[in-house]
């Protein structure tokens, strides 16, 4: 459990950090999101923790982890003797995910650009709805410290909302403007302006591709998921 005096330290650090845009309302985000998944967020987590490639007795972390929803998901099908671990750097998020989490699911406040953890930790790395909320700046940064802390084999998945068309496609044209809008951070660059001319692509997974791959994954693949989601795989090589 982490101290008054550790937790401190921690927000200053991220406070100094350009994280990018921070929610921190989890108990409006879980009724935000069960609302626009029409109940079926649960599925949905389910879904994302099946794709990712998780196997009895792995170790997974998700980055991004909001209120704990997929990083429990995958703890229950990691099993007993595997284990999960959630990353968010809202304060209220991870004290909201501590207090729903399952045995053997742990949450630690922190930026997925500064993953403390050593090298090769895990054997599934997940990010879903977050990547956009990093400062543009940062991202790279924070995919290659994902790629440090995987074991060789390991799988990561990122997964956001995917351009569609009918009022899905209008609400995820909204909620990619409102995040093109906050996810400059300090600094400002030529995708922040690609962002701003065109909303959705703030939001495309599949710009992550290219990145991935200098990084070092391989096996990049993308497929579209259940309520207009976009899903990027990629496997750490051996």
């Amino acid at each position: 459990m982490i101290d008054h005096m550790t937790q401190h330290n921690q927000v200053s650090d991220i406070e100094s950090q350009p994280v990018g845009a921070l929610i921190n309302w989890p108990r409006r985000y879980q009724l935000l999101t069960d609302v626009y998944f029409l109940g079926r967020a649960g599925s949905l987590a389910r879904h994302f923790a099946t794709i990712s490639g998780i196997r009895p007795g792995d170790h997974a972390i998700d980055l991004g982890c909001g209120p704990g929803r997929l990083a429990n998901e995958l703890a229950r099908q990691a099993g007993p003797h595997g284990r999960a671990v959630g990353v968010d750097p809202s304060p209220q998020m991870i004290a909201y995910a501590t207090a729903h989490a399952a045995p053997n699911c742990t949450f630690d406040l922190g930026a997925a650009q500064s993953l403390p953890y050593p090298d090769a930790s895990f054997d599934v790395a997940t990010s879903t709805f977050a990547m956009h909320h990093i400062a543009e700046s940062e991202r790279k940064t924070a995919l290659a410290a994902v790629f440090r802390v995987l074991r060789p084999g390991g799988r990561l998945l990122l997964a956001d909302t995917h351009p569609t068309t009918g009022l899905r496609g209008l609400a995820i044209r909204a909620m990619a403007g409102l995040a093109a809008h906050r996810s400059g951070g300090r600094g400002h660059s030529h995708d922040d302006d690609h962002a701003a001319a065109d909303p959705l692509s703030a939001v495309d997974i599949r710009r992550y591709r290219d990145v991935l791959t200098d990084i070092g994954f391989t096996a990049v693949q993308f497929r579209t998921g259940p309520f207009a989601t976009g899903i990027l795989t990629a496997v750490k090589p051996y």
